[in-house]
This record gives C-alpha cells, sequence and structure tokens, in this order.
C-alpha cells in the first residue's frame, strides 16, 4: 500500500485533514503539537471505475457509481517547527516517520493565520510561502545529518580496492526509501569529488537534497483557502511546483454530514446536495464551503492526494479478476480489487502485487477489456482489467 505523510508546522490543519481523509478518531485543536504520536490509517484516492463501461456496477463499498476509491496509507505525525532536524519540539520523532512516506502533502496555513511557531496570530499576518521553503530545507537538512553521521564509514569502504560509491550509497539511503535507480539518477546529476574523503559538507547537503527530491517528493496543500487573501494563494502557487488550495474544515463537516444524512457527498466531488433538515446556521455554513468548492473545483483534501499518487507518482490503477468474461473474482464479485503501480509495470508486476506465489507462478495473462492474451512486456494503462493465468 502507498502510504502519504502529512507535513507541516503546528496548527496548520493535518490533523483536521487526517480526520477528514480516515474518518479516523483523533484530537483536534487550535494549539501546537495537537499530534504527538503518530497517527496511522487507510485513506483512498480516487479514479474511475472500469464499471462504468460495463452495465452492472461494482457492488463493493469501494466503488460508488463508478467512482472508485482505492486504498492507501495516510500518516498524520507531530508538525515540525525551525530547527525540528536538530530535535527541537518533536523533530526527530517527525522526520523519522517519513523514511515511510512514498510522498509528501505539505499542508500550510494559507490564511497566514498561525505563526513559524504554530501559534495564532491575525489572519495574513504570517508569509504561508516561507512554510513552503521551510519544511522543505528541514527534510533536506535532517537528510544532510544522517550522510554526516554515515560518511565516515563511506570513507573507510573507499580505502577497499572493490569501492563503488554507488553501491555503498545504495546501503547507506535504503533506509530512507532511496533506491538503486534513485542514487544512480542523483549521482548522474551532481558534480563531486571522486573520493569520498574530498568531499565537503556542501556536497553532501547536495546529495540529501536531490536524494529528497526523488524520494520523497512534495505536494503543497494551501489549507484554510475558505478564510485565506487570495493573493496568499496566488504567492503559493508561484512559490511551489504543485499546489492544491484546500479546506480540511469543509471536508470533514461534509462527510459527517454525509454520514449523518443531512447531504449527498461523495469524497472528491466538484458539489453536493442538501437531502435532510438543516438549521438556518448549517444552511448557511454548507453554502459558504460550497462557495469554496465552486472557486476551487472541490474542497481540495481527495485532489491532493489524487494529485500526489496518480500525478506526482505517475501511479496507474489496475484490476486483476478471475473471470475474464464477467470481470469477477471466484465468488462473482465484479472488480473487487484494485491496485497501484508505478506506470510502465507489466501483467507479471500485477501478479506479484496480488501476491508473490501468484508472481512466482506466473504463466501468463488475459486482457479481459481486449478479451486476448497480452504479451509478458505489455505496459498497463490506467483501469486495465487482467486475467492472471499462475501456477502459484
Amino acid at each position: 500500500m502507498l502510504s502519504i505523510a502529512l507535513a507541516g508546522k503546528p496548527n496548520a490543519g493535518k490533523s483536521t485533514l487526517y480526520k477528514a481523509a480516515t474518518m479516523a478518531d483523533v484530537d483536534v485543536g487550535n494549539y501546537p503539537f495537537t499530534t504527538i504520536d503518530a497517527n496511522r490509517g487507510v485513506s483512498h484516492v480516487r479514479t474511475d471505475c472500469p464499471c462504468l463501461d460495463r452495465e452492472q456496477r461494482c457492488e463493493g463499498d469501494n466503488c460508488r457509481d463508478g467512482k472508485r476509491y482505492v486504498p492507501v496509507e495516510l500518516i498524520d505525525v507531530a508538525g515540525l517547527v525551525p530547527g525540528a532536524h536538530e530535535g527541537r519540539g518533536l523533530g526527530n520523532q517527525f522526520l523519522d516517520e517519513l523514511t515511510n512516506a512514498d510522498v509528501i502533502l505539505n499542508v500550510v496555513d494559507a490564511s497566514g493565520g498561525t505563526d513559524a511557531e504554530g501559534e495564532p496570530v491575525e489572519v495574513g499576518e504570517h508569509d504561508p510561502v516561507e512554510d513552503v521553503d521551510f519544511i522543505q530545507e528541514e527534510m533536506d537538512l535532517w537528510l544532510a545529518s544522517i550522510v554526516d553521521r554515515n560518511w565516515e564509514s563511506i570513507e573507510r569502504q573507499s580505502r577497499s580496492p572493490d569501492f563503488a560509491l554507488d553501491e555503498s550509497l545504495v546501503d547507506l539511503l535504503a533506509g530512507v526509501g532511496a533506491s538503486e535507480l534513485d542514487v544512480a539518477r542523483t549521482l548522474r546529476e551532481l558534480d563531486y569529488p571522486e573520493d569520498p574523503i574530498a568531499w565537503t559538507d556542501e556536497d553532501r547537503e547536495a546529495l540529501a537534497r536531490e536524494i529528497r527530491e526523488r524520494t520523497k517528493p512534495i505536494v503543497v496543500v494551501a489549507n484554510k483557502a475558505d478564510i485565506a487573501p487570495e493573493e496568499n494563494i496566488e504567492r503559493l502557487r508561484e512559490a511551489a511546483d504543485i499546489v492544491v488550495p484546500a479546506t480540511a474544515d469543509g471536508e470533514l463537516a461534509l462527510r459527517n454530514a454525509a454520514k449523518a444524512g443531512v447531504v449527498e457527498y461523495d469524497p472528491g466531488d466538484t458539489d453536493f446536495d442538501i437531502v435532510g433538515d438543516v438549521s438556518d446556521q448549517q444552511q448557511q455554513g454548507l453554502e459558504k464551503i460550497r462557495e469554496v468548492m465552486t472557486e476551487f473545483g472541490g474542497t481540495g483534501v481527495q485532489g491532493a492526494m489524487d494529485t500526489a499518487v496518480y500525478d506526482l507518482l505517475d501511479q496507474i490503477t489496475a484490476y486483476p479478476v478471475q473471470n475474464d468474461t464477467k470481470w469477477t473474482d471466484g465468488q462473482g464479485n465484479v472488480l473487487p480489487d484494485a491496485h497501484l503501480l508505478s506506470r510502465g509495470s507489466t501483467p507479471k508486476d500485477l501478479a506479484y502485487a496480488v501476491h508473490s506465489d501468484i508472481g512466482d507462478g506466473y504463466t501468463h495473462a488475459v486482457d479481459a477489456r481486449k478479451e486476448m492474451r497480452v504479451s509478458d512486456e505489455t505496459e498497463l494503462e490506467e483501469g486495465a482489467v487482467i486475467k492472471i493465468i499462475s501456477d502459484g
């Protein structure tokens, strides 16, 4: 399961976003360090379900009339403050949690209503652009400190005649999610001394920065967009590559209202319908949320996760089935399972995603859409429906 981590300073709205995205029971408060121990839960990314191409819709909980929700892990940990990489606040605890994350949502208080430490100030008083740079810098310095602490080992290894810098760095950086390919591509981008003993602090920081960009890509969530000055949203868009305006409060309100039967709303919808009795005050609150959704195309919570997984990580969704005619499993359930795979993945990769034994015993696959056997080298596309034939 892919893992998304929520980063940000205290009181930016991470816990509210986490609660809205998972509907888990967590503390939400208007003060720094609401979160002490990491919260881990299951949320979902949204895509179009292949059942839209069939007469029969899926009956599972993860498909709502063709809106398919694919599970991902969501992690919410303590907020970062300046100096977190040196252990200030709960920084070390937070940064260590990032080692298992595939992508980061940097939740920024776009309203400028909290200072660098997460303390409340007047809306517009703090510059939210500073929070974009600050999170990246803390993560880069944290990774640089890991490299520094272990560099003496690299230097010792370099005295060996069969020393290979890339292999040593893979061993060093595997714990933060760096693969052989990540290290190889990073070294191609850097200008560095051949002898590790000659590396400077600047060389190691450049290595850490490049590794972080490759292994911990970031989507900026401009939270509290409902109360943020318009110029703040625009400046955030100029300051970061990917920015998604959001109202975590609005998303949580809609999910609670939908659970209570007051509104019809599915996460990621651009609008909702009021179907239950509401007071005048509730009506006003819901209409305020609707205004924000109209402006930004939704509350942004689902959109941020979808952007992180499908755009930034470039994932696709593939659906294994046992019956390639009816698109069902052995019990007759239509499209019961969905797997996220990197773009370029093959049917055999899907087999391993289902189970290692299925992958080990893989013989061939059938494209259920085209009703034909496909090559083992076929690159799967979004929404692929595949029957795997395996001895496993």
